[in-house]
């Protein structure tokens, strides 16, 4: 199927800033344990990588002096970067959102794992989808703490940790899609359920195609959270439960989108056959793969239009007001190149008197008024 551009989802401002936005809350997070919330620039280029900056450490911070202030160490006049006020304010927005939506960011990790057909995932792909989900750095001690026992640890043949669900106790999560349908009015359980569907404009698809989605709409839906081995892998049906799966899956992320290879890395665990990832250019209606920035992100269309039912993640509006401060950096390092130097009060008179007019320095002017 020949892709067709949209420019209003290739214009959102995340997918020019999520890789920065990244590695801001990266530093953010670092520089804020130490004292003063400051940090020498040498500390922070010995976990670039791991931080994840794209670029020379300096050029990075330097970039976006409404978060990192540059200052002057004490010793050896070595560059400081200490976090800007409004930074420390939203990183305390942030901590107040994380204790007061609890629950939500535990619903989600267990719903991501309630989605794997063993109820459990190792730890690197958690932590790989970790951003998407918008869990907290410390996860792990916040589970420990408040989740009543239903995660656990287990240990990997390879000796790495990974988490598992404890859900005998636990009801079968509602997908967003069912959730949408009861409120209509219209849920039948086992019954078809069709998905919201958003053509992008001048998107046509063949008459042929039209059908087979429509045939495809009137199936029953099978929801993410129940066991597929009873599928036929290559019928119609298990095709429905693919989308459901994912469309699922981006409904759990903050911005409601992810980068595809990223969710590659989800498809044995959530049971998806080998070419799953098609399923995005077979449902354009459904979703839209973005190549902004020479990187392929995918978006769920139904979360940017107006009539959504897909709850807003708590984490949202802080990462906003951050993408609000990289815009205010760009417009404080276009003002410093086109501020002049200020003038001396001695080249201020010289100025002033080469300008006056003769006849006001003769007094004439005065006389004349007079």
């Amino acid at each position: 199927m020949k892709w067709k551009k949209d420019r209003y989802l290739d214009s959102l401002p995340v997918l020019d800033k999520i890789h920065d936005l990244k590695a801001i809350f990266a530093v953010k997070d670092y520089i804020i344990k130490e004292p003063d919330f400051c940090i020498p620039i040498s500390c922070i280029s010995k976990k670039n990588f791991e931080l994840g900056i794209p670029i020379r450490v300096a050029t990075f911070l330097r970039k976006y002096p409404t978060i990192f202030k540059e200052v002057t160490g004490e010793k050896y006049n070595l560059p400081w970067f200490r976090l800007t006020q409004e930074a420390i304010d939203l990183d305390s927005e942030e901590q107040a959102v994380y204790q007061n939506h609890l629950s939500d960011f535990i619903d989600r990790l267990k719903k991501l794992l309630f989605m794997t057909k063993e109820k459990r995932l190792p730890l690197q792909i958690i932590e790989g989808m970790r951003w998407y989900l918008g869990l907290p750095k410390e996860y792990l001690k916040v589970l420990k703490i408040n989740s009543s026992g239903s995660f656990s640890l287990y240990d990997m043949v390879d000796g790495k940790q990974g988490l598992s669900l404890n859900c005998e106790a636990l009801e079968v999560p509602i997908s967003f899609i069912q959730q949408k349908s009861m409120r209509e009015g219209s849920y039948r359980e086992g019954g078809p359920i069709a998905f919201s569907l958003y053509p992008s404009k001048g998107l046509r698809l063949k008459r042929k195609i039209e059908n087979w989605v429509e045939e495809l709409q009137n199936l029953p839906y099978i929801s993410p959270y129940e066991d597929p081995s009873d599928l036929n892998p290559n019928s119609d049906i298990s095709e429905k439960r693919v989308v459901g799966v994912l469309h699922e899956l981006l409904g759990l992320f903050v911005e409601n989108l992810g980068e595809r290879k990223k969710l590659l890395f989800l498809k044995k665990q959530l049971g998806l056959p080998q070419k799953f990832h098609k399923a995005f250019e077979r449902h354009p209606h459904i979703f839209y793969l973005s190549l902004r920035n020479k990187t392929c992100h995918v978006i769920l269309k139904e979360a940017y239009n107006k009539d959504s039912m897909i709850e807003k993640h708590p984490i949202l509006g802080v990462r906003k007001k951050f993408m609000k401060l990289m815009d205010e950096s760009k417009t404080v390092i276009v003002s410093k190149r086109h501020k002049k130097p200020a003038e001396s009060d001695d080249e201020k008179d010289e100025r002033c008197n080469g300008d006056l007019p003769a006849e006001w320095e003769s007094g004439e002017e005065e006389e004349n008024l007079i």
